[in-house]
């Protein structure tokens, strides 16, 4: 895999599960939290599997069906993408 496409992962993922915390303590202190729609966004630009492993530690957004059947849904996507990439170039 390429180093810029792996960068790329590892940093949107980190970003994506330090996101799904902020908005678990911003949720539970009643602070400004985080707009779903960045957090889908995240998920869709690569960090869909840390930002699902935090929302299932954090036990947070795991009751919205919109969270857990788009994430996976990004998941095996990137995880085609990447294995296409791979074989491919």
């Amino acid at each position: 895999m390429s180093r810029v496409l792996y960068g790329w992962l590892m940093a949107v993922n980190a970003a994506a599960a330090l996101l799904v915390a902020l908005d678990k303590v911003q949720a539970r202190h009643g602070g400004r939290r985080v707009p779903e729609r960045v957090l889908l966004l995240f998920g869709a630009l690569g960090g869909a599997p840390l930002m699902l492993a935090a929302m299932l530690l954090c036990h947070h957004k795991t009751r919205k069906p919109k969270f857990m059947l788009t994430l996976p849904l990004f998941l095996l996507l990137w995880a085609a993408g990447v294995y296409l990439f791979a074989v491919y170039f």
